[in-house]
């Protein structure tokens, strides 16, 4: 794996930072309507994107996930103030306004979106990493689904395939206990989810995804395993949101004190404390980065909210018309 240096924990800090800042300006708009439709936000989950990139190649890898997708295309180098002009719905948005919060997509940076069908994107996660096995790119594709999704028999089909045809796809399933609002240990009589790759005889196991570290171990050695060509890999990565399943969700289900016990495991805190406590910046250039962030996000929002609707023609120009279609006269 890479060295994990000085300036790793410094960008990990101002990456984690951004995204979060950047979803807490889309949870601000959102309220005031700018925003429509569904917000589902990555708060409290970033050390699972942090580490994975890490680990990964950004010149072929790919990652494809569900709706909660905002801040990977950003990862994986999508211009962020496209991505926040797609949720307001404007034309310069990463798929010209068309596709808004749950269809984040960036062919440019292989990030394959952004899916509403809850564990749609599985078996296209496979797919991706097929084509590249039948192109021999020597890439290897992330597909992460959460808690929820597990349940879907579109996983074990995909998982069946990925083993017999040995894929380079590695399965993350972001385990944040609740799923759209209903616990793990009410979804299954197994509270283990990692556990599901067994039955394929898949190398499986659980990660602690509040730690960036972590995950980008267990991320790497994944990676390794596919581009050596033994095939997949499922994690579980244990990790928690700080905000409900989407902007609508009253949070019945469990207890603030929960959310402020899991906060004292905040991966933005956490990797604060080491940088000051192996001395790589301290106090002053903290604020300092807190302060080019939140400029960042300004500017997003700047870039968003002055930029056009699309024009009403641009519906028809993305809709496919056969002139010879026999069906209707």
């Amino acid at each position: 794996m890479k060295e994990i240096t000085k300036q790793t924990y410094l960008d990990w800090y101002k990456d984690m930072l951004f995204w979060r800042k950047f979803e807490d300006k889309l949870a601000s708009v959102y309220i005031q309507q700018k925003v429509r439709g569904f917000l589902h936000l990555y708060n409290g989950q970033e050390a699972i994107l942090a580490g994975a990139l890490h680990a990964m190649d950004l010149s072929k890898d790919k990652m494809i996930t569900a709706y909660r997708n905002h801040v990977q295309p950003i990862g994986m180098g999508e211009d962020p103030k496209k991505v926040m002009a797609e949720l307001y719905g404007k034309a310069t948005g990463t798929s010209k306004g068309m596709g808004g919060s749950m269809h984040i997509f960036s062919k440019e940076f292989r990030f394959y979106g952004g899916h509403g069908i809850v564990g749609g994107q599985i078996p296209l996660g496979a797919g991706l990493a097929f084509a590249d096995k039948y192109k021999g790119n020597d890439a290897v594709t992330l597909c992460c689904f959460g808690d929820g999704a597990a349940r879907q028999g579109s996983l074990h089909e995909a998982f069946n395939m990925a083993m017999l045809w040995k894929l380079p796809v590695i399965f993350i399933v972001e385990n944040n206990g609740y799923a759209m609002g209903t616990s793990v240990a009410r979804t299954a009589n197994h509270t283990d989810i990692w556990k599901l790759g067994l039955g394929y005889e898949m190398p499986c196991g659980p990660v602690d995804a509040m730690n960036p570290i972590k995950v980008a171990e267990a991320v790497d050695e994944a990676i390794e395993r596919a581009r050596r060509g033994d095939g997949p890999t499922f994690l579980e990565m244990k990790t928690y949101r700080y905000r409900g399943h989407s902007m609508s969700d009253a949070q019945h289900y469990r207890t603030k004190d929960e959310v402020e016990e899991y906060k004292k495991i905040d991966p933005i805190t956490q990797i604060r404390e080491v940088i000051l406590e192996k001395g790589f910046a301290n106090e002053e250039e903290i604020a300092s980065m807190d302060k080019e962030v939140k400029a960042k996000v300004k500017e997003c929002e700047k870039f968003a909210e002055d930029s056009p609707y699309p024009e009403t023609q641009q519906m028809y120009d993305m809709v496919y018309e056969q002139e010879d279609y026999p069906f209707i006269k």
